[in-house]
C-alpha cells in the first residue's frame, strides 16, 4: 500500500478537530502541564517555514507529556491588535477588524487578494492546539480584561515598607488621618509635604492632581519616540538604527501627555525573580542590563544666581572633587531656565537636532562629539567653586536625573567631551597618568587632589564621600536603576480603548460592570487635521455617566456627558497577561476564576524568540507581579522555563544593477539599466590586480555585449559606444533582492519572469554567462522583504505535514539558528516512507503485524530506540531523536521485525514528531482511539544489557579468531573455554603455552 501523506493528515486533522482530541480539562485528576507558544501576529503574508519551528519544538512536547500521563494546556492564540493592520488599513481602506479576520480565517480581502489564513495554515501542520481557547486580542470579550486589569493598576499605588502594590484607597485613608509625611511609596519626585488638615480643604481636583503622582498608572509630560510618517509614539524595541522598525521612517524625540505604567518601582523584585526560573542566561542578561541596577549616591549641586538645584546620581562619588563641568540632557526641564540669553541660540539649535536622534542612536554612538555651553553655572557643594553647565546628548533625560556631574579624568566620554571642547581635565588619582585617557581602574584607585579624601582606595572614599554629602544636606547613598516607567499611550487607532473619560481635565475610570469599552468608527485612520489621534475622527465617542454608555460627541455638556481618552493602548497591552487568559478564556465575569488559575498556576514550558527579552517578557513579568499583589494569581513569575528557539535562515538570491550611459553615431545618448551576471561581477572584484590580462579580457567581453545588446534595442545601425566607462570593481553597482521563486537550482534567473514581476527593468539589459543569468546566494534572516521564505503550505503539499515537522527538528539544534535547504527534506521523507514500508511487507504493500516475539536484536533496538529519544525529548535535543528513529527503522528493516511488541510501542514513539501517519499506524495495529494519549512505552534495561561478549582470541598478540562467550564467565572460566576450542589447538599444534592473559569483556591472548 502506498504512503499517501496528503490524504492521511487531511483525515486525521478532520479527526483530532472533530472529537477535541487536545481539549484539557481544568478539573482533571492528573497532574497539569502548561505548554505555551508566543502567539503569532496574523499578517496577510502568512507563515513561511521559519515560522513553524518553535510550534513545532513546543508541540512535541506537549504530544510526549500527554504520552506520560499529563493533562496538557496547549493554546493558541492571536496578538492581533497592532500597527502593521492600522499601516495596511490606511493604504488600502479596509477596517483593521476585517483584514484580521481574513488573515486568521482566510478568505479574499477586499482588495482582492487571496489569503490563505493563519488558522488553516496551522492546522495544516498538525499541531495539537486546544483551539477550543482561543483567543485574539482584538476581540472585545477578550480586551475587556485588559481593560479591567488597567484600571486595577490605576487603582494601585507601590508601598515601599510592605514591598508590594496596595489599593489607592488605604493611601487615602493614610491622607486623612496623617497626610504624607510618613508615606513610603513610589512616586514622582515632586511631593509635596502635606498634613491632614491640608488633605481635607484640597479641592477634588487638587486631591485627584497628587494622587496621580502614586497610582501604579499616571498622566504625565514624557519625552517619547514620536514616528510624524507614522503619527505616533514608538517603544524603544520599535526602532532600529534611528528609524522606525515598520516602514523605516525618522523618528524624534518629544514631549508629550502620556500613560504611564510604573514598572520602575518593580525593579529589584524584576531582578530577584530572575533567580527563580530556568530562562537562558543571555535573555536573563538582557533583562538585568536593561534594569541596570547600580549603587553610588545622590548629589545636590545649587544653580549659581537661580534658584534651582542640579540632581545627580553617580556611582563614584569619591570622584566628586574631579568634577570640571555639568552636563544635562538636552530635554531637561532646567536648560530653559537656566540658559543664558547670548547662548539660547545656540542651545535651542542644539536641541532642535538632537530631537532627531533616537535615545539609541545617542546611546550606541560613542565616537560623535557634541554639546552646547548654556552659559550658566553651578556650585560646587564642598569647594563652592563655580562649575559651568552644558547640555551634551550623551546624557539622556531618562536614565537618572537626565544630569551628570562630569569628572574628565574618571569617565571617557566625559574625557572626550572635556578635550573637545577645551574644559578643565583635573586629576584627582595617585600616580596616574591621564594625558591620553581617562583612568576608569575604580579598584586600584588612590584618591588624591580631593580634601578629605586625599590617600583613600576607592572603596572607603566613596563611603566617605556619601557620608560628608549627607553631613551637609547635599546628598545621599542611593541605589539607582536604569529601568523607566514604560509609556503606555499610542496615537493609534487599532489598539485597546482606554476605559478613561476626561471631567475637569482629569482622568475617571469607567465602571468595570461597563466594559469592554469597544472601539468606535472612524472615517479615517490617520490623526486628525489638528493633530489628534486616529479616534479624534470618531463621531461617537463620549460617556454618558447617567446611561453608562458611549453616546454621541454632540451630546458632551461637561455635566453628565464627558470626552473619552483619544489614545490606545500599546501592542503590549494584549500580550501581557494572555497566558492567565488561555486558563479560563470564556469566563465572561472574571479575568478566570481561582479555580482554575490556582489549577494550572503557570506556564512550564514556553517557547519564542529571545528578541522579545526587554519588551513584552519583561512587561509580563511586571504585570504577573503586580496581578500577584493583588491576590490574583499564586505565583509571581508567569512561567517556569522558557525556551528561545533559534532562526531558520533563507538563502536570498541577488542580481547585480549598475546604470550605464551609452551614445549611439547619430549622436544621441541613453542610460540603460544593466544586470551583469554573478559570475563576470564577483570574477572581476576577486581579482587582485588592477591590470591583470584575466580581468581585462573579462571586462571587454562585458562591454562588446554590452555595446551588442543596447543596439539591439534599436536598428541594428547606428552602433552604440560606452560613454562612461567602467570600472573593474563596480564601485556603483547594487545589490537587488530577487524573489527566490524565479531562480532554479542551478542559481539561474528567469528573466522573463523577473521582467513581469518588476516592470522597471523591462528594458534592462543583461549580461549573461554561458549558463544564463547567474543570481548571487547569501544567507539572510527569511523575510518577506528579502524575497527568500519558502511557504509551508508547498512543502506540505509535496511531501507532507510530517516530513515538514521531521526535518525543521533535525536541521540542528533548537536554539540554533539554521539554513533552510529545501532538497534537504527528502531525507525525512525518504524516511517516513521507509517506516510506511516497515509495517507494509505483505503483498503489494498489505499491512502486516505479527504477534509472535520479537527477536532478541528487535527487542534491543526498539528500547535503546526508547531511551535515546525519552532522554532527547527531556532535553529538548529534537534533532538528535531524528536520526535515532532513521537508526531504528534501518535496523528493525534489516531484522525484517513485524511484531506487535515492537511495532506499536515504535508508533507511540514516532507520535509526537510525526503524528499523522502514527495515528494511522496505531489504526491500523487495530486501536479505535487516538495515539495522543497512549502511555509512553516504558524503557527496560534487561533489554540492551549484554549478555554475550565476542572475544578476539590472540596468540602473541595477534587476532586468529573470536569467539562468542558469557559474561558471566570467572576468568579460569573464560581460559578453560579458549583452550578447549578446536582452533586454539590448532594454533598451538601440540605446544604448551607460557601464559594465558584473560581480561573479562575484552581480550585473551596467548603467549608462547
Amino acid at each position: 500500500m502506498q504512503y499517501n501523506f496528503n490524504e492521511i493528515e487531511a483525515k486525521w486533522q478532520k479527526y483530532w478537530a472533530e472529537n477535541q482530541t487536545f481539549k484539557a480539562e481544568n478539573d482533571s485528576d492528573k497532574e497539569k502541564f502548561y505548554v505555551l507558544d508566543m502567539f503569532p501576529y496574523p499578517s496577510g503574508a502568512g507563515l513561511h517555514v521559519g515560522h513553524p519551528l518553535g510550534y513545532i519544538a513546543s508541540d512535541i512536547y506537549a504530544r510526549y507529556k500527554r504520552h506520560k500521563g499529563f493533562n496538557v494546556l496547549h493554546p493558541q492564540g492571536y496578538d492581533s491588535f497592532g500597527l502593521p493592520a492600522e499601516q495596511y488599513a490606511i493604504q488600502t481602506g479596509q477596517h483593521p477588524a476585517d483584514t484580521t479576520r481574513v488573515n486568521i480565517e482566510g478568505g479574499v480581502d477586499k482588495a482582492g487578494n487571496k489569503i490563505e489564513g493563519y488558522r488553516k495554515q496551522l492546522d495544516r501542520m498538525g499541531f495539537s492546539f486546544d483551539w477550543s481557547r482561543e483567543v485574539r486580542t482584538s476581540s472585545p470579550e477578550y480586551y475587556k480584561w485588559t481593560q479591567w486589569i488597567f484600571i486595577q493598576i490605576f487603582n494601585s499605588w507601590y508601598n515601599k515598607g510592605s514591598d508590594k502594590a496596595e489599593d489607592i484607597a488605604t493611601l487615602v485613608a493614610t491622607f486623612e488621618a496623617e497626610g504624607n509625611t510618613n508615606v513610603n511609596a513610589v512616586c514622582d519626585d515632586d511631593i509635596t509635604i502635606f498634613s491632614a488638615d491640608d488633605w481635607k480643604v484640597f479641592s477634588d481636583v487638587e486631591k485627584q492632581e497628587i494622587l496621580l503622582k502614586y497610582r501604579l498608572t499616571y498622566l504625565a509630560d514624557t519625552e517619547v519616540n514620536w514616528c510624524p510618517a507614522l503619527g505616533t509614539v514608538l517603544a524603544n524595541d520599535e526602532i532600529v538604527n534611528g528609524v522606525s522598525e515598520r516602514g523605516g521612517h525618522p523618528v524624534i524625540r518629544k514631549k508629550m501627555t502620556q500613560w504611564s505604567m510604573r514598572i520602575s518601582a518593580y525593579a529589584q523584585r524584576l531582578l530577584d525573580g530572575l533567580d527563580k526560573i530556568d530562562w537562558p542566561q543571555p535573555l536573563k542578561d538582557l533583562q538585568t542590563n536593561w534594569i541596570g541596577r547600580s549603587q553610588g549616591a545622590s548629589a545636590i549641586f545649587n544653580v549659581i544666581d537661580h534658584d534651582e538645584i542640579i540632581e545627580v546620581f553617580t556611582t563614584r562619588p569619591d570622584t566628586i572633587f574631579g568634577v570640571s563641568f555639568m552636563t544635562l540632557a538636552p530635554e531637561h526641564e532646567l536648560v530653559g531656565k537656566i540658559t543664558t540669553a547670548e547662548q539660547k541660540a545656540e542651545v535651542e539649535a542644539y536641541i532642535e537636532a538632537t530631537a532627531k536622534r533616537s535615545e539609541r542612536d545617542r546611546m550606541a554612538d560613542v565616537k560623535t562629539i557634541s554639546g552646547a555651553f548654556t552659559g550658566a553655572y553651578a556650585e560646587h557643594p564642598f569647594t563652592k567653586k563655580p562649575i559651568p553647565i552644558w547640555i551634551g546628548d550623551y546624557v539622556l533625560a531618562g536614565y537618572g536625573t537626565g544630569a551628570v556631574m562630569s569628572v574628565p579624568c574618571g569617565d571617557q566620554r566625559d574625557y572626550d567631551f572635556a578635550k573637545h571642547f577645551n574644559i578643565p581635565r583635573p586629576n584627582i588619582f595617585e600616580g596616574v597618568d591621564i594625558s591620553e585617557e581617562a583612568f576608569a581602574d575604580k579598584e586600584n584607585t588612590v584618591i588624591a587632589n580631593s580634601d578629605f579624601l586625599n590617600g583613600l582606595p576607592y572603596k572607603k572614599a566613596m563611603k566617605l564621600a556619601i557620608y560628608e554629602l549627607e553631613k551637609i544636606g547635599h546628598g545621599e547613598g542611593k541605589i539607582n536603576y536604569r529601568l523607566r516607567d514604560a509609556v503606555f499611550s499610542r496615537q493609534r487607532y487599532w489598539g485597546e480603548p482606554f476605559p478613561v473619560y476626561y471631567v475637569d481635565g482629569m482622568p475617571q475610570m469607567i465602571s468595570p460592570e461597563h466594559l469592554p469599552i469597544e472601539l468606535p468608527e472612524v472615517e479615517k485612520y490617520l490623526p486628525t487635521e489638528t493633530g489628534e489621534p486616529p479616534l479624534g475622527n470618531a463621531e461617537v465617542w463620549a460617556w454618558d455617566t447617567v446611561a453608562n454608555k458611549v453616546v454621541d460627541n454632540s451630546e458632551i455638556n461637561n455635566i453628565t456627558v464627558w470626552p473619552l481618552e483619544l489614545n490606545t493602548m500599546p501592542g503590549w497591552a494584549g500580550s501581557s497577561q494572555y497566558f492567565n487568559r488561555y486558563m479560563d478564556p470564556h469566563n465572561s465575569e472574571e479575568i478566570f476564576s481561582q479555580k482554575a488559575i490556582n489549577y494550572w498556576q503557570d506556564v512550564d514550558l514556553y517557547i519564542g524568540g529571545s528578541e522579545h527579552a526587554t519588551g513584552h517578557l519583561l512587561y509580563s513579568r511586571f504585570w504577573q507581579k503586580f496581578m500577584f499583589d493583588k491576590g490574583l494569581v499564586p505565583k509571581d513569575e508567569f512561567a517556569k522555563k522558557l525556551i528561545n528557539q533559534g532562526m531558520i535562515t533563507g538563502t536570498s538570491a541577488f542580481a547585480y544593477t549598475l546604470k550605464v550611459k551609452v551614445m549611439f553615431d547619430d549622436g544621441e545618448e541613453a542610460t540603460k539599466q544593466v544586470f551583469i551576471s554573478s559570475g563576470s561581477y564577483f570574477h572581476l572584484k576577486s581579482t587582485l590586480q588592477f591590470d591583470s590580462q584575466k580581468q581585462k579580457e573579462e571586462l571587454s567581453r562585458i562591454k562588446e555585449q554590452l555595446k551588442i545588446d543596447v543596439s539591439m534595442y534599436y536598428a541594428p545601425e547606428p552602433r552604440a559606444k560606452i560613454v562612461n566607462d567602467i570600472h573593474p570593481y563596480f564601485s556603483d553597482v547594487q545589490d537587488l533582492h530577487v524573489d527566490v521563486s524565479m531562480v532554479n537550482s542551478s542559481n539561474v534567473l528567469d528573466i522573463e519572469l523577473f521582467k513581469k514581476w518588476r516592470s522597471e527593468f523591462v528594458e534592462a539589459i543583461f549580461i549573461e554567462e554561458e549558463a544564463g543569468y547567474i543570481v548571487g546566494r547569501e544567507v539572510e534572516k527569511m523575510s518577506k522583504s528579502k524575497y527568500n521564505v519558502v511557504n509551508p503550505d508547498a512543502i506540505c503539499e509535496e511531501y507532507g505535514a510530517d516530513s515538514l515537522r521531521l526535518y525543521e527538528m533535525f536541521l540542528g539544534p533548537l536554539e540554533q539558528s539554521k539554513p533552510w535547504n529545501t532538497a534537504g527534506i527528502t531525507g525525512a521523507h525518504g524516511f517516513l516512507k521507509k517506516m510506511w514500508r516497515q509495517y507494509h511487507t505483505g503483498t503489494d504493500g498489505a499491512f502486516v503485524v505479527s504477534e509472535e516475539e520479537p527477536s532478541k536484536e528487535s527487542w534491543k533496538t526498539l528500547h535503546k530506540t526508547i531511551k535515546k529519544v525519552e532522554e532527547d525529548i527531556e532535553n529538548f535535543s529534537f534533532n538528535t531523536s531524528v536520526s535515532t528513529f532513521m537508526i531504528c527503522v534501518n535496523e528493525l528493516s534489516s531484522q525484517k521485525c513485524v511484531s506487535r511488541k515492537v511495532l506499536e510501542p515504535l508508533a507511540i514513539l514516532v507520535s509526537p514528531y510525526a503524528p499523522h501517519i502514527a495515528e494511522e499506524l496505531w489504526s491500523k495495529l487495530g486501536h479505535t482511539t487516538s495515539i495522543a494519549t497512549a502511555p509512553f512505552p516504558k524503557f527496560e534495561e534487561k533489554y540492551i544489557k549484554e549478555s554475550d561478549k565476542e572475544y578476539p582470541i590472540s596468540f602473541n598478540g595477534k587476532m586468529k579468531f573470536t569467539m562468542q562467550l558469557s559474561l558471566d564467565l570467572s576468568k579460569d572460566e573464560i581460559e578453560a573455554a579458549v583452550m578447549a576450542h578446536e582452533k586454539t589447538q590448532q594454533q598451538l599444534a601440540g605446544r604448551t603455552p607460557k601464559k594465558v592473559i584473560v581480561v573479562p569483556g575484552k581480550i585473551v591472548n596467548i603467549v608462547g
